[in-house]
């Protein structure tokens, strides 16, 4: 039976002035060397900040192009800038085209789909959403002629930005609304979905490990390769450390496993901000 191997990482938070976070992935890229998945995965913020450091991409691509596997990449908040919520106050960074653009450049696109072991995997761009660009509507009709073309392939969706907490009738709240997909965009997204078999979501962003199902389909948070954000700025709603997640897919099914490469340390993000404010 055929398998096929993807291991997911996640908020990299490269650059050149964070070593805590260079050594982090230098840790999983070793990991990766030892275990050479078929893809390798990032599902966002590859960067510190690169809308206002743009070397953060070319690190970030660096380290990334050294890798000895595939990879596809997929842009966060800190590549990018967010989108706006109802609710939340609107960000410091909004996500523009231009930004969309200097990651296009320097990592190729910022949504795919492709077929391996029977499946249907589909990388999104989650900080378009809600912003009314003209890339949001041209994701939304390509994703729609994507989806037709799934043809009863079961689905694996892979997007920075969890889709909600627990289920897609959460409410959007002030305190939390960075976190997830705005909900008028993830109400569209779950319509569009449920016309497909859709068995997997798999996002970052939260710096949090979580696992769960909600109807048929099952979540997956990976957490940050680099570093956890203290509990007094962030509650606690999975695990919070640092590592990546591997999967197994097959025509029948699909395996999950929560993994911490050897030598991987749980920076804190103070320790990082403190570092950042004396240099």
């Amino acid at each position: 039976m055929p398998e096929f191997r993807l291991t997911q990482i996640s908020d990299t938070h490269l650059a050149r002035r964070h070593q805590k976070l260079t050594d982090s992935f230098h840790r999983v890229s070793e990991y990766i060397d030892a275990t050479r998945p078929d893809l390798v995965v990032n599902s966002g913020d590859l960067a510190w900040d690169a809308p206002t450091n743009p070397d953060d991409f070319a690190f970030a691509r660096e380290l990334h192009a050294a890798l000895p596997v595939a990879c596809r990449y997929l842009p966060g908040n800190h590549d990018v800038g967010d989108n706006p919520t109802e609710f939340g106050p609107a960000p410091a960074q909004p996500a523009t085209e231009r930004d969309r653009q200097a990651f296009l450049s320097c990592f190729g696109e910022d949504r795919w789909r492709f077929e391996a072991a029977g499946w249907c995997f589909i990388g999104l761009n989650s900080l378009i959403m809600n912003t009314g660009l003209a890339s949001e509507a041209e994701q939304l009709d390509w994703l729609a002629s994507q989806l037709a073309g799934a043809n009863g392939k079961p689905v694996a969706l892979f997007l920075h930005k969890p889709l909600y907490l627990n289920s897609p009738d959460d409410p959007e709240l002030a305190a939390t609304a960075i976190r997830y997909v705005p909900p008028s965009a993830r109400n569209r997204l779950v319509e569009m979905l449920g016309a497909v078999d859709l068995r997997l979501v798999a996002s970052g962003h939260v710096h949090q490990r979580r696992d769960f199902t909600c109807g048929h389909v099952r979540h997956v948070w990976a957490p940050s390769t680099g570093f956890v954000i203290p509990d007094r700025k962030q509650e606690v709603i999975g695990t919070k450390e640092v590592g990546l997640v591997e999967y197994r897919f097959r025509p029948d099914g699909f395996e999950v496993r929560h993994i911490r490469a050897q030598g991987q340390v749980d920076v804190d993000l103070d320790s990082l901000l403190g570092a950042t404010a004396k240099s």
